[in-house]
């Protein structure tokens, strides 16, 4: 019962630890991985929004750049000039001399109805008519126009820049075909990582420039433009197939243009992945160190507790033993001294009749020598009544021992110099084992004495015949230890913790008053020592006395 009270115990014990101790640490682990994701996931948005900003400003510089160089020409040169198909195949050589990276695939002079009446670049489009086409009239409403990309009459997916002439009266148009590789190079300069792209769409979400994964130009991409506002850089966050993907998308200010920077997020969690697992193997490391801790110190804890219950439930057991033997001890003191009454008289009438026998007329009767036998009976049981009274007076009295000079082994040698007969007659050996160097010790000699000739004679009785006790003295720990061994049958293990109790006897009936253990316990524990016992049924039986050692001159 006490053991599942303990284990139960432990066990409350560690798993309130382990909660108090581990769940703050895991919280708290969960809360800084949290605030880093955040900061993790900030500084990508920070990231593609100043990427996309910058791109967008490259990109309006690009447009704007070409756009201007075709006004100069515009505002430089008449439209008779740029109409003569060598002077504008001059300024198409000049200018691409001077920048491989402007981008122009052609040039071409439109007149008021549309007509293409110069053209220099790689396809035949000198007189064709664009009056229909969407772009012609806004380029003479507005001046300049920029065009979404679109296939036209080359099949191939390119955008113009036009700007409008004034010669007098006439107005005309200067066009010019930007090469979309060009821009396309220009654009992807802004992709980062494995699986970042950049691209640009319309207002409609049609591709302008090539992605770098999925779509194509001119085809309708997944993004709706309308999330991102104008003027400013805004960010989409999206989860494809369970993919995390931000968007940054940035309007031109000189065209209807929106550049997209997309950044899977993926392929920016190196460092937060490396520090989740960092912060995993911390705190996994934490945790087992508190578990083990946890264990080991409820363990301990619980250890403690259960020695000092145990050694509490020993004092308590020696209380309740020393109240029995005060109460005992007086109740052995009334039963020994109303007895002793009535024992005298029968002694003292049982010598009478012995004596009454001795005269003539008993010395003829033919029942005398019954007579003898049951007067010299009544006196062997009266002195054997009354050497339990002795015993229980010398219970109850406790004196106080009477200090000595005492040599432990010549005291067992005194002692077993008395029992050496009645060992020799039943055939048991006396072995004696004594530490050479025992010091002397203030102790009663005749109390230690009389323990010890119980302890021998009760190892006699105990073997019967045929047989030995070993009787060693050793120093240990400041005190000198008495063992003393016999081969006897042992003591019962249901029958040793009452070892010392009071009448309680292994001996068979009148052999024994059970008051000769209870005796030298008490002697023992009077001298300052403690008596001890171990015994194992079929292999004998061995007391231990322990005395301090007092010093004569300390006494």
């Amino acid at each position: 019962m006490k053991r599942k009270l303990y284990n139960r115990l432990r066990w409350q014990i560690t798993g309130l630890t382990l909660v108090v101790a581990i769940a703050p640490l895991v919280l708290l682990g969960g809360a800084i991985y949290h605030q880093f994701s955040k900061a993790h996931e900030t500084r990508i948005i920070d990231q593609i929004k100043i990427l996309a900003s910058s791109q967008t400003h490259a990109a309006e510089v690009f447009l704007r750049e070409r756009t201007t160089l075709l006004a100069m020409l515009v505002e430089t040169h008449s439209y008779e000039d740029l109409s003569r198909q060598q002077v504008l195949s001059n300024l198409f050589t000049a200018m691409n001399l001077r920048s491989d990276m402007l981008g122009l695939l052609d040039l071409g002079i439109i007149n008021e109805k549309g007509d293409h009446v110069a053209y220099v670049g790689p396809f035949n489009l000198r007189g064709l008519n664009y009056e229909q086409q969407p772009w012609f009239n806004e380029v003479m409403a507005k001046g300049k126009y920029i065009s979404d990309v679109y296939m036209g009459y080359r099949r191939v997916p390119h955008f113009i820049i036009a700007v409008r002439g004034l010669s007098g009266q006439r107005s005309w148009i200067l066009r010019a075909t930007i090469d979309s590789e060009v821009f396309n190079r220009l654009v992807r300069t802004a992709q980062s990582g494995r699986m970042g792209d950049a691209f640009i769409i319309n207002a409609e979400g049609v591709y302008q420039t090539m992605p770098r994964y999925q779509g194509n130009v001119l085809g309708q991409s997944d993004i709706s433009p309308i999330h991102f506002s104008q003027g400013s850089t805004s960010v989409e966050r999206k989860t494809v197939n369970g993919v995390v993907h931000y968007f940054a998308g940035a309007w031109l200010r000189n065209k209807n243009w929106l550049l997209v920077i997309r950044q899977q997020a993926d392929d920016e969690t190196g460092g937060l992945i490396q520090a989740r697992n960092t912060e995993i193997l911390i705190i996994s490391l934490g945790v087992i160190a508190i578990v083990l801790t946890t264990v080991f110190t409820s363990h301990r804890v619980v250890h403690h507790l259960q020695a000092a219950n145990q050694e509490m439930d020993a004092l308590n057991a020696q209380l309740m033993h020393s109240d029995k033997l005060a109460a005992l001890g007086k109740m052995a003191a009334g039963i020994a001294h109303e007895i002793n009454n009535p024992l005298a008289v029968i002694g003292e009438k049982a010598g009478w009749m012995k004596d009454l026998l001795q005269e003539e007329e008993f010395q003829q009767s033919p029942n005398l020598r019954e007579y003898l036998n049951s007067a010299e009976k009544i006196e062997e049981h009266v002195e054997r009544a009354r050497k339990i009274t002795h015993n229980m007076l010398g219970f109850a009295r406790r004196m106080e021992p009477r200090l000595d000079d005492v040599d432990v082994n010549h005291v067992l040698d005194q002692t077993l110099a008395l029992m050496a007969n009645h060992a020799r007659i039943n055939n048991i050996d006396i072995r004696r084992h004594y530490h050479a160097a025992l010091p002397v010790i203030a102790s009663d000699q005749s109390q230690l004495q009389q323990v010890v000739l119980n302890l021998i004679n009760n190892a006699i009785d105990a073997i019967g015949t045929n047989g030995y006790i070993e009787v060693t003295t050793v120093l240990e720990n400041n005190h000198i230890a008495i063992h003393i061994k016999d081969d006897g049958p042992g003591i019962p293990k249901e029958k040793q913790r009452l070892i010392f109790d009071p009448f309680f006897t292994t001996k068979s009936n009148g052999h024994g008053t059970g008051m000769g253990l209870s005796i030298s316990y008490s002697i023992i524990q009077k001298l300052g020592g403690t008596i001890k016992f171990q015994s194992e049924p079929g292999q004998g039986t061995t007391f231990s006395i322990y005395l301090p050692v007092v010093m004569p001159e300390k006494k």
